[in-house]
Formats: C-alpha cells, structure tokens, sequence
C-alpha cells in the first residue's frame, strides 16, 4: 500500500509519526508531504523521517491562501506521479482534494470545533473523518468517532516514557518546583478577537511566589526583563519537560492537553475552548480552562492552589488511560484497517473503530 501523509503544523509531527514507523515497518511505502510552518520540517529531521516540503512559511491570511494553493497544487502532482492508494492528515484541506481528484481514498483527523473554514473546506471532499468521542461536533456518516486524544498518539505510556536528563540540562534542581509557561501569537483566523492572559508579568510573579520557579516557551515576543527564563529545549524534548513539571500555565490547548495526559496538571487560559479540553476538565480534572473576562486573576488562584497542594495527579492519569486508547492504532487501523498497538497485541474489542 503507497501512503502519503501530509504535515503542515509541528503536532502533525508527532501525531503520525509513530504510525509511520509501523507502517513502514510493516513494508508499505510511506511519503511524507511538508509545509515549512514553525519547527515541523526540524522535528521531521529530528525523527530522521524521510520527507518533501511542498511550500513555505506565511505570515497573514492573504500569503497563507496562496501558500495552501501552492501546497495544494504540488502535492496534486505528487499524487498523480506516484498514485497513492491513502492520503491521511490532520485537518486535511489538501490531503481531502487531492484524494478526491485522484481516486485516493483520505482519512482525516481532527479535534478542533472552533476552526470552521478547515472543516468547511475539508470535510465535505473526506471518505472518512475521524474525532475524539468527545468532540462536539455531528460530521455525519462519514464521522468515525474513537476514545482519545491526539496527544495519546505519541503520549500514550505505550509510546512515551519521559527522559528525566531535560531536568538536569536544563540547570534544575530536581528536588525544586517549577512550572512551564506557554504563550501563544495570536496570529491564526480562528485566534482572531480571542485572548489569554492580561499581563504575563503579573504571572511569572505570582507563580514566583508561590514557590515556583517558572520556564517560558513562547511564540511571541517577551518583555526584556523575563527573556532570562525562556526555556531553551529542543522541540523534541518539550515532552520530557512536561513530564517532570509541577504545573502547566498556558494559552495553547495542544501543550495544555500534552500536559494533562502526562499527569502533569494544565491551567488552560484562553477564550477559545474545544469538546478535549472540556472533557479533561470536566471528567477528569486535569486540565483546567479559564475563559471568561476573570480568567486572569482565577487561573492565577487555582495555580497557586495546584502549587501549594498535595492531590495525586497520576491517580487520575491512570482512570484517564484507563478510558482511553492508543491514538496510533487508530491511525493504523484507518489507513490499513487492521488495529494493533506498539507491542503487537490486539486491541480489546471497544477499543476499535
């Protein structure tokens, strides 16, 4: 079987990577399809995935038009050279067109209900589009719903045992609390009128003075008197970072979601809310979302109260995975049809899709 998987975020890195190792493990020929977006073509280097990036780097919606287009155009080329018989992605506008226009069949993945012009644009051309049980949406016939989350794909215990070398590398104290931060840009459609915190001075103070020390990972541009705690950790060891912290505090869900499944608390500040980060709030209470007009000054609250507690966060790691699957398996079990995890085991049977 000839696969293509197309990647134009860095999460679509580590999302398909594990299904690509065991795809081509199992002798089919897997193309990898990238855009130049952020640290996606380093992580692709990182893995030592064999790969072609299709177009560049936007920046506003009027160069990312022309970009997706671009993309959309060679990967059109690609797939009438090489015949792919499966074109999978997250997301998936190109990877959708593409199979339609070729024949392919695409299965698509997705967990974000606020981004509509990709659902609207995507969806409609998919065979099949696989969501979280939790997501809010109804996509209809063709929705395969699974119990998981993207980030079970790559952080699932199967998949991830967490390096405790980020920890000394980074100069820390093992025996110290300390918290990651993460800022966003604001510069995607769908961040458009949102927001997060007011004042990230305010912030780094008040998790200072709880006790923590606090490393920042940002998008953005930071005040000159922090740029001394922005963490400089490779990409692909953000993870093992995550694992050992005592709190996540941030405005990006994906991050806040890593977090969560690694038993690592998350306060999730942003305007924007999906159905995962409701459910790991809601059911398990290990994400914590602050939307309103005082999310500022309530996340701050219940960080501190995280920081200066005692609650046994992996006890409610395990219910978690308890519930839930190895997201690869469904990845594999999409493009193949057939369902197995890293170890080779079968599936229980509620497992599958």
């Amino acid at each position: 079987m000839r696969v293509f998987v197309t990647v134009q975020h860095p999460a679509h890195v580590h999302f398909f990577r594990n299904a690509i190792a065991e795809l081509e493990g199992d002798g089919h020929d897997v193309h990898v399809f990238a855009r130049e977006k952020e640290m996606a073509v380093e992580l692709l280097r990182r893995y030592d995935i064999s790969h072609e990036v299709l177009a560049g780097t936007a920046s506003g919606l009027s160069e990312l038009a022309r970009v997706q287009a671009t993309y959309e155009a060679r990967l059109l080329r690609r797939a009438f050279q090489l015949k792919p018989d499966v074109i999978t992605a997250i997301g998936g506008v190109a990877a959708a067109h593409v199979a339609k226009v070729t024949g392919a069949q695409s299965a698509i993945f997705y967990d974000t209900e606020h981004a509509k012009l990709i659902q609207n644009l995507a969806f409609p051309f998919a065979n099949a589009v696989y969501t979280p049980d939790c997501y809010t949406r109804n996509v209809g016939s063709k929705q395969v719903r699974y119990p998981g989350y993207h980030e079970l794909a790559y952080l699932h215990p199967d998949r991830f045992t967490p390096d405790p070398a980020v920890v000394e590398d980074l100069g820390l104290d093992p025996e110290e609390t300390f918290t990651v931060l993460r800022l966003v840009e604001w510069g995607a459609s769908h961040d458009v009128g949102q927001g997060g915190f007011d004042d990230v001075r305010d912030v780094v103070e008040r998790l200072e003075d709880a006790g923590s020390e606090v490393l920042i990972t940002s998008e953005r541009s930071l005040p000159s008197s922090l740029e001394s705690r922005r963490a400089t950790v490779p990409p692909h060891r953000m993870h093992d970072l995550l694992a050992f912290a005592d709190l996540f505090v941030g405005e990006g869900a994906t991050m806040a979601a890593e977090s969560a499944v690694l038993g690592t608390p998350a306060i999730y500040v942003n305007t924007l809310t999906m159905g995962y980060t409701d459910e790991l709030d809601e059911r398990y209470e290990l994400l914590f979302n602050y939307q309103r007009g005082d999310r500022h000054a309530r996340a701050l609250e219940k960080a501190v109260s995280i920081l200066e507690g005692d609650t046994d966060w992996q006890e409610r790691r395990e219910r978690l995975l308890d519930d839930k699957v190895d997201t690869t398996d469904i990845i594999v079990r999409a493009i193949t049809g057939r369902s197995r995890n890293a170890r080779g085991r079968t599936k229980r049977p509620d497992a599958e899709v």
